[in-house]
């Protein structure tokens, strides 16, 4: 099996660090994987050691600002040269790119497997952006040729969204951490006596919306209460000066990114999540394996089964302002079930995503080649 995968940069994300496990445990079960980005920056460069990869930069054209126009450019050209068996779109962010291969190359184009990382709701646009981007996801259904969601609800979602059938949509729980990192996760924490030490991570960007959080943990925050919020972003500065305003800040710690969670959370008790939308957050996951407290809004279709119906955590309407307050104050009195927590972690290895995949390649390509070869052919 040979498996191209296309990402912009190494930088820093949810869908691209997952990408790029994914891509080792082919490896590691025998396919062949050809990795193409479109440049070379980025903190998770080591984590593609072992793979077979090329970039696509050109030392005298700046192509950060431009990036999706760029790969659209190059990509074509990869395509045809290594000849995969089929192309893997790692997330909603990189659709285009795929559809635009198809209308490129034609029958000559691979399959197409496409993930989706994000909610396809998106209550957050205006109506008229809205229609637009539910008018898009339709386009999508006529050259990708097969969508998998990340957590069992999204198959309802992604068959709605796109109007495809539901044979052409799949299902692997997300492969966001591997059973080395649920180990870490689940090292005993350090105990807090009277103060509880609540944490966020993520991107300082609208989606997460941490100014949500911040006034909620003012509303409720004790003497010695903490909130760090691990991740950095366009947003960061806006929120500094609201945590002054809501004179906060004395608890209030805007750590930066970092590239290991699992430290941090050893050192909380309350993991929040403010989000106005979210696909299957990985944070949710290494949280559940952690053993952490959980509150977040119900910004997934998968949030519910993530947490069991609400059995680890405490889920509110997205901005809900009073309802999340409530929440994180009520959630210090919770027992938890921690045995049952990391159970449900398990389920979002790449131990098991990674076969799964393979499995739905297979599938897929063989599904294009009867479609496509003549009666003689078959």
């Amino acid at each position: 099996m040979r498996i191209l995968v296309f990402l912009h940069s190494f930088e820093p994300g949810g869908v691209e660090r997952v990408a790029l496990r994914l891509c080792k445990a082919w490896v590691d079960r025998g396919a062949d994987v050809h990795l193409v980005l479109g440049r070379a920056d980025g903190a998770m460069r080591c984590e593609a050691d072992g793979l077979t990869y090329e970039i696509l930069a050109n030392d005298k054209i700046a192509t950060a600002h431009w990036e999706t126009l760029w790969m659209i450019l190059r990509l074509p050209g990869v395509i045809r040269r290594t000849r995969p068996d089929v192309i893997f779109c790692a997330g909603n962010s990189y659709s285009i790119v795929s559809v635009m291969m198809k209308l490129l190359l034609g029958r000559k184009c691979p399959p197409i497997v496409a993930k989706i990382s994000n909610d396809l709701e998106r209550a957050d646009f205006p109506l008229p952006v809205r229609w637009l981007y539910h008018c898009w996801l339709r386009i999508q259904a006529h050259y990708i040729d097969r969508f998998v969601g990340m957590a069992p609800p999204m198959r309802a979602e992604i068959a709605g969204a796109t109007g495809l059938a539901a044979d052409r949509v799949s299902i692997v729980d997300d492969p966001a951490l591997s059973m080395a990192d649920i180990h870490r996760f689940s090292k005993p924490r350090t105990q807090s006596q009277q103060r509880h030490r609540f944490i966020t991570a993520g991107r300082l960007a609208p989606q997460k919306n941490y100014a949500l959080l911040l006034r909620a943990f003012a509303k409720i925050a004790r003497d010695d209460d903490s909130l760090t919020l691990l991740g950095d972003g366009p947003e960061r500065p806006k929120l500094e000066k609201l945590a002054t305003d809501l004179g906060i800040t004395d608890r209030t710690i805007f750590a930066g990114h970092v590239t290991d969670l699992a430290p941090w959370f050893a050192k909380a008790d309350i993991f929040a999540l403010s989000s106005d939308y979210e696909g299957v957050p990985a944070v949710i996951i290494e949280a559940l394996a952690a053993g952490l407290a959980i509150v977040t809004t119900d910004s997934s279709v998968s949030m519910r089964d993530m947490l069991r119906g609400g059995r680890y955590g405490s889920i509110v309407e997205t901005r809900d302002l009073d309802g999340f307050a409530r929440a994180l104050d009520h959630i210090r009195s919770v027992a938890l079930d921690t045995r049952g927590m990391r159970s449900q972690a398990e389920r979002f290895t790449v131990e098991k995503g990674g076969p799964r995949y393979l499995e739905i390649f297979t599938k897929t390509v063989d599904g294009s080649v009867r479609l496509t070869s003549t009666p003689k052919e078959r």
